[in-house]
């Protein structure tokens, strides 16, 4: 790919985004701040807070699909497993309380995710109140971004890649897979099982050895091959959403002047190729097709309305063009 793209930290973006950070919560917000997750999919919110929510597999059941032949979990479950993996991750983590933001990165995420394979999964996109910078997805449709990752996105098609290569692991059921072989390997599940089966043991025993199991999936990362896989068709998917397709590179082309010790990067750079692979991967696999493409750079501020009170604006219509071909790994 020929096109040098230096990474340009928008200030303004920072300023804006850090304003909206520090301003004052009204006191309805915590409520304010569930009902938008209950709406934004699967009554995430009333699962972190114990209220009332749809009724979820138990633990015992939870397993039992994770040790099924992935061709017998179908959708529904699929989404099931999700939405209890990201109960848990939100428990474990919090939302970023800036509602504004959380319906911009839904409505942006959802544009996208209407070019990607699977348009009618129930997508939830969720901002973490983390510092650091990362992004990962659970099956069935969530994503989650940091805002420390939002907070050093330069424009909209550097977030728009990002969340392209995301709903491509949820499509291509990445997490799904590499959880269920953790689950098949036996990581507590046969002796959680075994417990649920023979005593009264606590829900947060079987919260607790869940959480193990996803964890071990989540610090380990994915393989190599679906990481380019989602490289090559989040980009092929950002330009068809009409984003400048080079927004992802722009992103790892950031990632490679990362220092091997900055806390911010960690997981990040732990659980994925090294930079410049992907890099590589992506021109020996796209070449030059995405020379000429434009496509929508304008800044998350801009988006917000520059002053940060307002909902999100409406995402870019697709690009008159169709998106460029992706040729298949291997």
């Amino acid at each position: 790919m020929h096109r040098n793209f230096g990474w340009k930290r928008c200030a303004g973006v920072a300023a804006l985004l850090t304003a909206l950070a520090a301003a004052p919560l009204a006191a309805h917000s915590q409520n304010a701040m569930n009902n938008l997750l209950n709406s934004l999919g699967g009554g995430l919110g009333s699962a972190i807070t114990g209220g009332k929510a749809a009724p979820a597999a138990q633990g015992d059941d939870l397993i039992s699909l994770l040790t099924q032949s992935l061709n017998n979990i179908d959708e529904p479950k699929e989404i099931e497993i999700g939405r209890q993996l990201a109960a848990l991750l939100l428990g474990a983590k919090p939302a970023h309380p800036d509602m504004a933001l959380q319906r911009y990165v839904n409505r942006l995420g959802r544009w996208i995710s209407l070019q990607s394979p699977r348009p009618g999964l129930p997508w939830t996109f969720v901002v973490l109140d983390d510092a650091g910078y990362n992004a990962f997805a659970a099956p069935g449709g969530y994503v989650f971004v940091t805002k420390g990752l939002i907070d050093r996105c330069a424009d909209e098609s550097e977030l728009a890649g990002i969340l392209a290569h995301e709903i491509t692991h949820v499509t291509a059921k990445h997490h799904l897979q590499a959880i269920r072989q953790s689950a098949m390997a036996g990581v507590g599940t046969q002796l959680l099982a075994s417990q649920i089966r023979t005593s009264n043991v606590a829900g947060q025993l079987v919260k607790d050895q869940l959480l193990s199991l996803f964890r071990t999936v989540y610090t380990k990362g994915l393989s190599q091959s679906d990481e380019f896989e989602a490289d090559r068709s989040g980009v092929a998917m950002a330009a068809k959403a009409g984003f400048d397709p080079y927004g992802l590179v722009s992103v790892l082309q950031q990632l490679r002047t990362v220092t091997p010790d900055n806390p911010m990067f960690t997981l990040t750079m732990s659980t994925h190729p090294a930079a410049q692979a992907r890099l590589d991967y992506l021109e020996q696999s796209m070449g030059r097709q995405l020379d000429g493409l434009g496509g929508s750079r304008a800044t998350i501020a801009q988006r917000l309305g520059g002053g940060g009170g307002g909902g999100a604006p409406a995402a870019p219509a697709p690009a008159n063009r169709p998106a460029p071909a992706v040729k298949k790994a291997g």
